[in-house]
């Protein structure tokens, strides 16, 4: 797959089904050469430069990790660190960082942003989220489901319970339909992925084999799946007033016990985090005095269960944003 070279990373569907698979391949290679102390070095001496407009844990993680195990060096530049969008345009930005680095990572709101770095750059550009599409996430999604349940992607079943109308609800339909997998996107109808992204998924099913169920009914879309994903509700930066009616127009999808037995019993949990568990956080606990809920996108009981996944996932980010790197920029 050496035509991925120099290729950028901005959403599931700039991609083949072949493309995105070999993708999923080269992150059990890396993963597996790590492990067993392997692992070759292939972009020894460059250097990224990784925006972030929103804050993160995982994706930041994964990325200078992933870098450094490949001999690559990072530049983290957050919202104080870069003018761009402020005193820079994205066109400018990209042009000044390809004469300094071999790749750009960016994570913010607007995917018009990252596609203009892009469209700008000379140099590989890596989407590591926007308010569209998460396409890091659903690599890694796709990695851990086979990964966790040993089976070819084509055989596999998923739902995504919840609000499905942003990048989590995009990237999982057009990866699940990309793969060939059963996929069940289960929300309220306000709460459903735009019609254009539900055509487009079933456009590529036709072609791979999968299965495309979009459903407001949680029994229908749950039953029989092999893994059953969610995400959090609120988002920091949007008013706390529109917490509250959402809440509760999504309590009936939250991930339950319940909702786990009516999957199966060998049904695993995942998470892209952080997850709203407990009353263990800030943020939590500001939603909890708007509404009097415990617990949001998930119990407890199911995070910390057995069938819960969310840590394997997660480590999961590493090696499959290290498949991008190593795919489009060595």
């Amino acid at each position: 797959m050496g035509e991925l070279t120099g290729r950028d990373f901005l959403k599931e569907v700039d991609f083949t089904p072949d493309e995105w698979s070999h993708l999923v391949e080269l992150s059990g290679d890396l993963k597996r050469a790590r492990r067993e102390g392997r692992e070759e070095q292939r972009l020894r001496g460059q250097n990224y430069a990784l925006i972030f407009e929103k804050s993160s844990t995982r994706t930041r993680a994964a990325f200078e990790v992933a870098a450094r195990h490949q001999g690559a060096s990072t530049t983290y530049l957050d919202p104080a660190g870069s003018h761009i969008g402020t005193k820079e345009s994205a066109a400018d930005t990209a042009r000044v960082l390809e004469r300094m680095y071999d790749g750009i990572e960016f994570r913010g709101a607007e995917q018009d942003t990252v596609e203009e770095l892009a469209e700008h750059a000379g140099v590989p550009v890596w989407n590591g989220l926007t308010d569209e599409w998460h396409p890091t996430q659903a690599l890694c999604d796709a990695f851990t489901m086979i990964e966790s349940a040993g089976r070819r992607a084509d055989t596999l079943s998923f739902a995504y319970l919840g609000d499905a109308r942003f990048n989590m609800g995009n990237s999982l339909l057009t990866m699940g339909a990309m793969m060939g997998m059963d996929v069940r996107i289960v929300a309220p109808r306000e709460f459903a992925p735009d019609k254009s992204r539900v055509d487009s998924a079933r456009e590529i099913a036709a072609s791979t084999g999968a299965r495309i169920t979009v459903t407001d009914d949680v029994a229908e879309g749950v039953t029989g799946a092999d893994f059953v994903h969610t995400d959090v509700w609120v988002s920091m930066g949007e008013p706390t007033g529109v917490w509250a009616q959402r809440c509760r127009v999504l309590a009936p999808y939250r991930v339950t016990a319940q909702v786990m037995k009516l999957a199966g019993p060998d049904a695993k949990f995942m998470h892209c985090l952080p997850a709203f568990h407990d009353l263990s956080t800030s943020t939590a606990r500001l939603v909890h005095d708007l509404t009097g809920m415990r617990e949001l996108e998930v119990t407890d009981e199911v995070f910390s269960s057995e069938a819960s996944i969310v840590f394997e996932q997660a480590e999961n980010r590493l090696h499959t944003i290290k498949a991008v790197m190593v795919a489009t920029a060595s």
